[in-house]
């Protein structure tokens, strides 16, 4: 994660333009002195989104929402600080200056890769329409049913067979042999051949939207390869952890909290394009963690799984779906024919009939049940012990407790068994073996860090919303109530910037002057996370820092008991001392006067 300095995030601040920012995400319209929109935060009909110029802030008289340009970055289009800070100044034109020089050269590299992308793509988008052999691709795509309208919008292209024609053209422009290879244009040297060649190009963009590769498929039966071939992998190009489409999805998905799966790109495009803009495919490989997690960051509680209707679309469900599971997400399996994708069934029955399709997805359990089962005599006691099993042993792996229980019940509906034969041959899931094993390196963690951090970040996202959380914080958690010295000084500094008016993350960032604080809030703000569940998150923290504490005091009474150096009247009176702390069960004392614990 590159963390850049203060000057230069300064000279950022000073060039943003909060109605140019908000403008390229939603409509902005001036009203007199004011610019209004309706809040992208909330529902409504009359717009009460205020955006002001002069302090570069943004609110919402309807919802709350209030923020700067790097805020609504991050809440509506779930970047990260880092990103959010690269976008603007890749907008404004502003110079980041790393913190250290590697990261310097670093970013400079990448600035430079995402150029002789954008480079490349524009210059496939060129030949696929002014071309004669771009002709012949561009009927083969309307064949498929993609119009010019859609070939556009996602600027599809074309890499012709003609040696050198694009290397030269790129030459031309600057980018040398070097950088073409880096970028995964060319082959390695010494050869460095084109590595698209007489291809249709489908351009590959990181979720915030610039392009980091390319997926090329061949239209005509004698090009060499596969169907489809992928951009190697490359500094900016990291396929196990991309999601095809998700810079079209990523706004959607994360408001609604669900995503549709599919395997292809032509397949999510498609989808997109009719209005199922959240929809996503992996990236020429295997669904993995990398890509569950990507959704799981942006707050994905239901999954729609829609393969090809076929044997390996089938596993790749079963396995994807079971995958989500072990994370706690909801599975729905959108299940096609036989030798049907969701491209082709949008083609031969419309829009209208995959939203029934979606509307009528299968829960996932029952679409397991009935894919084992599938050709099973179930009248058989063994088979029947064989299917089961299988099944109950996937379950068993999931990591919620609850989802454990609930779907062992419903298997033993689904299988008409009585539920205590089910549960009764599960073995409990062996949880302090897990655990163990997931403390390895432990020594290199540090809780008391990640608590701390955690709730300066949640606190951090809820101020531009107002006062009411930072108030709520002030009269709850003291500097005491940190281990970390670090986090320390920098809620202290949140309590000192808030006190001289509006909160803005920028600002704040360049306030800090010192260069420890900075890297520390660069890193608090990087941090995955659902905005959606900032207050809960916020509260959570707070009680677990009061939790701590009041631990931290019972267990500094008891070593003094048990030091062996009291009298026994100073004994006596620490042993009083220590029951009536345990009796005071720390609670959240809020504005209105009340206090109680926080339970999620």
């Amino acid at each position: 994660m590159a963390l850049y300095s203060r000057e230069s995030l300064e000279n950022l601040r000073n060039k943003v333009d909060i109605v140019d920012v908000v403008s390229q995400h939603i409509e902005v319209k001036k009203q007199g002195a004011v610019y209004k929109a309706l809040c992208p935060f909330h529902d409504e009909k009359t717009p009460s989104f205020i955006l002001d110029k002069s302090d570069g802030h943004y609110h919402c008289f309807g919802c709350g929402a209030h923020g700067d340009a790097i805020q609504f970055l991050l809440e509506h289009q779930r970047l990260s600080f880092t990103e959010a800070v690269e976008r603007l100044a890749e907008r404004y034109h502003v110079a980041l200056v790393a913190i250290e020089k590697e990261d310097v050269t670093e970013a400079e590299n990448k600035a430079r890769l995402r150029e002789v992308l954008e480079s490349a793509c524009q210059y496939f988008e060129f030949m696929l329409v002014h071309t004669e052999e771009g002709r012949k691709a561009a009927l083969y795509l309307q064949e498929r049913g993609l119009t010019v309208k859609f070939i556009k919008k996602f600027r599809l292209g074309l890499s012709i067979n003609e040696p050198k024609l694009f290397q030269n053209y790129m030459n031309k422009r600057g980018f040398s042999g070097d950088l073409l290879e880096e970028a995964g244009l060319l082959s390695k040297a010494p050869a460095r051949r084109e590595f698209f060649f007489d291809r249709i190009t489908f351009p590959i963009h990181h979720p915030s939207g610039y392009v980091i590769g390319f997926s090329a498929r061949k239209f005509k039966e004698g090009t060499f390869g596969g169907k489809y071939i992928n951009s190697p992998e490359t500094k900016l190009f990291k396929k196990s952890k991309l999601l095809f489409g998700l810079n079209y999805s990523r706004r959607r998905i994360a408001k609604e909290r669900k995503a549709l799966i599919v395997e292809g790109q032509i397949d999510a495009l498609r989808l997109i394009d009719e209005g199922f803009d959240f929809a996503v495919a992996s990236q020429g490989t295997a669904f993995g963690e990398e890509h569950a997690k990507e959704l799981q960051r942006l707050g994905v509680v239901t999954v729609y799984l829609s393969f090809d209707g076929d044997d390996a679309g089938g596993e790749a469900a079963t396995k994807v779906g079971d995958l989500f599971l072990k994370m706690g997400v909801e599975v729905k399996v959108v299940s096609l024919e036989k030798g049907e994708d969701p491209d082709s069934f949008m083609r031969k029955w419309g829009r209208d009939a995959f939203a029934k399709k979606l509307e009528d997805a299968e829960d996932y359990l029952d679409f397991l049940f009935r894919r084992m089962a599938k050709g099973a005599d179930l009248s058989s006691p063994a088979v029947k012990k064989r299917v089961v099993d299988e099944i109950a042993s996937m379950i068993n792996k999931w990591e919620s407790e609850i989802i454990i229980h609930e779907s062992l019940k419903k298997l033993s509906f689904l299988a008409k068994l009585p539920e205590n034969l089910i549960t009764r041959q599960i073995e409990k899931k062996p949880v302090l073996l897990h655990q163990r094993t997931s403390l390895a390196g432990v020594a290199k963690i540090d809780p008391h860090f990640i608590l701390e951090s955690d709730f300066i970040r949640w606190l951090l996202l809820l101020m531009p919303k107002g006062p009411t959380h930072l108030s709520i914080a002030a009269q709850n958690i003291t500097q005491d109530h940190f281990n970390t010295p670090l986090c320390r000084q920098l809620y202290q500094k949140i309590h000192e910037m808030s006190s001289q008016g509006t909160m803005n993350l920028l600002k704040f960032s360049t306030s800090l002057q010192n260069g420890e604080l900075e890297a520390l809030l660069q890193e608090i703000l990087s941090k995955s996370g659902d905005p959606s569940r900032a207050e809960p998150s916020f509260f959570e923290a707070m009680q677990k820092l009061l939790d701590r504490s009041w631990m931290d005091r019972r267990e500094s009474i008891r070593v003094k008991i048990q030091s062996g150096h009291l009298s026994e009247e100073e004994a006596f009176r620490l042993l009083k001392e220590f029951e009536e702390v345990k009796r005071q069960e720390p609670k959240i004392r809020y504005l209105d006067g009340s206090e109680k614990r926080y339970k999620n």
